[in-house]
């Protein structure tokens, strides 16, 4: 087990396996930026599976046992069901899982189980047809999204986790519709504060509904009471249906920054490392492995990296005067 120096382990890895996905949400890749014309890496530029598997499993050795793919989209990254594969025989792995949009999941839910997948978050921010397609700014319906949904049930892929960002004036009424719907499916909706990820998104403080207000707006008709963390880093507050029904989260990390407990190192598309959503810029770890870096060289570069890492950009973002230029979602995952 690696430290960094506040003392926080690292012990989740996410994996951002291409930046290219087939939605243009608001508050991620806005299409006004992200569209027709924009240049995605080409993939000479990405990682490969081989690539990928080689530095999750030295990065494992340091002490992540949890490892979730990421994107863009991961499902759109051709074969991924085959890094999936390569990614079971990496011994220290504990629990591998994904965060997708579902779009594409119908046809590979089974597949990305048979591979050793063993759960799967699913980011669906409302029922509603006409929000979403304006949230995911190329006016895709929810059908597709809930039937990779119920496909991931059916093969197993579970427990879901439906991550679902709140954007004031845009779908906080819509929540305990949401909260309901997969309350009676027994899956697990966690509702996430809207954050300043990257820069292109135009965020506002007044755009944030606080994690205390969605609380209150599902417990006002679907009692809720909070209960433990399942570990130590959790990022969601967690509350249990008080008729027994299930649980929902809540992840507050505008107003309730979880910095001090953070254990996650993310791996970009394109082999750079990040010890924070927030972070300015990386570490490479492409360069050096495509130049002939062994193992331990490049363990090295990953232990100075962790080693020095102070990043709290959460409970530092009120003192600030000014934007502070921060790598884009899309980019690293969420």
């Amino acid at each position: 087990m690696i430290t960094d120096k506040l003392n926080r382990p690292l012990r989740d890895l996410r994996i951002s396996v291409t930046d290219r996905c087939n939605f243009r949400c608001t508050y991620c890749m806005p299409k006004e930026i992200y569209g027709e014309r924009y240049e995605f890496l080409p993939k000479a530029e990405l990682l490969s599976f081989e690539e990928i598997t080689r530095l999750a499993r030295i990065i494992t050795n340091l002490g992540a046992a949890k490892v979730r793919l990421t994107g863009g989209e991961p499902l759109v990254r051709n074969e991924i069901e085959r890094l999936v594969a390569q990614l079971t025989e990496v011994g220290c792995i504990e629990d591998l899982t994904m965060t997708t949009n579902a779009y594409l999941l119908p046809k590979k839910a089974q597949a990305l189980k048979d591979a050793g997948l063993q759960r799967i978050s699913v980011s669906l921010d409302t029922l509603d047809d006409e929000i979403f397609k304006r949230m995911n700014g190329l006016g895709f319906g929810t059908q597709r999204v809930l039937e990779g949904i119920e496909a991931a049930a059916r093969v197993g892929l579970s427990p879901i986790k439906v991550n679902a960002v709140v954007q004031r004036g845009v779908n906080e009424h819509t929540i305990v519709d949401l909260a309901r719907y997969f309350k009676e499916r027994g899956h697990i909706v966690r509702f996430i504060e809207y954050m300043d990820v990257g820069t292109l998104n135009g965020w506002k403080i007044d755009q944030m509904v606080p994690a205390e207000e969605i609380v209150s707006r599902i417990d006002a008709e679907i009692p809720l009471e909070p209960i433990e963390s399942n570990y130590r880093g959790e990022v969601a507050m967690r509350y249990r249906y008080r008729d027994g029904g299930g649980e929902v989260g809540v992840i507050a990390s505008v107003t309730q920054p979880f910095c001090g407990d953070c254990s996650r190192l993310r791996l970009s598309s394109d082999g750079q490392i990040y010890t924070c959503l927030f972070s300015a810029k990386g570490t490479d770890l492409r360069g050096p492995m495509r130049d002939g870096a062994t193992d331990e060289e490049l363990e090295a570069l990953i232990r100075g990296t962790w080693g020095n890492r102070v990043d709290r950009y959460s409970e530092e973002r009120t003192s600030l005067t000014e934007p502070r230029k921060k790598v884009e979602m899309y980019h690293i995952g969420g």
